[in-house]
């Protein structure tokens, strides 16, 4: 077999060349990170976690018409996906007070929102992903104007559709991190969501314990974070209700 040619590297995935031109193999690894990597640790089978929770969300994003750079799974670690230039944006969509926003201006953590707020953060570690305006994105011409409305319809859109989804299974979507991406098809572009939506960049708690069914289980040292993450899976009917959490011996996944 032909050693495939890496095209980037991040915290939790890798970039290869696809199979066919503007496509890519999205690899999900077992890195669990927190504050920009100064926290790190392998978790055996997060990756296969995260790879098929995401491809559930990006299917169904899929089937509801929104624009996704998602194909389809190859294996348990990896997925076929559209090549895109990605929009040096986090787009965070906040339904609950948690995290950075309790803390910035002092809101109780839990606290229901008067509407979901829509935030922006610059795509840089090394200056810790600061939050921007829209004045700043313009500006420095990381977004036009029209990619900025055509980033909130979709961020409109994904979060009443996982909130859905989630209150559905008994989670509560706090917030959710998404990034997106511009597809070049002939001589058009479109903005598309791109990366990854799962328990690594979504904050999810059990609507009756508020317990945390996501990363801050591993940013906070709740312990536990694979068995969250199946927890998460199991919910939605990726694993069957008596399979164990991979890494804790042989799992079967649906699919």
């Amino acid at each position: 077999m032909s050693r495939r040619r890496r095209i980037y590297e991040g915290k939790a995935k890798v970039l290869y060349e696809g199979p066919e031109p503007g496509t890519l193999i999205q690899h999900f690894k077992d890195d669990a990170t927190a504050f920009n990597a100064k926290k790190h640790q392998v978790i055996e089978g997060k990756g296969v976690l995260n790879n098929r929770i995401s491809e559930y969300l990006f299917q169904h994003l899929n089937d509801i018409g929104v624009p996704t750079h998602f194909i389809r799974r190859l294996n348990m670690r990896e997925q076929l996906i559209r090549e895109v230039e990605i929009v040096p944006l986090e787009v965070v969509i906040r339904n609950v007070a948690a995290g950075s926003l309790s803390q910035r201006l002092g809101i109780e953590e839990g606290t229901q929102l008067p509407r979901s707020i829509i935030e922006f953060y610059y795509k840089n570690d090394q200056l810790n992903d600061p939050m921007v305006s829209e004045e700043h994105v313009t500006a420095f011409g990381w977004a036009t104007p029209q990619e900025i409305d055509d980033i909130m319809a979709l961020a409109i859109r994904v979060n009443d559709f996982l909130t859905g989804l989630f209150l559905g299974i008994g989670i509560r979507l706090v917030d959710f991190k998404m990034e997106c991406g511009r597809l070049f098809e002939n001589e058009m572009m479109r903005i598309v969501v791109a990366d990854e939506i799962s328990p690594d960049s979504c904050r999810l708690w059990d609507i009756k314990s508020n317990e945390k069914l996501d990363k801050d289980v591993f940013r906070r040292d709740l312990g536990g974070l694979l068995e969250a993450y199946t927890e998460v899976a199991k919910r939605l009917g990726i694993l069957m209700e008596n399979e164990r959490p991979i890494g804790a011996g042989p799992v079967l996944v649906k699919g």
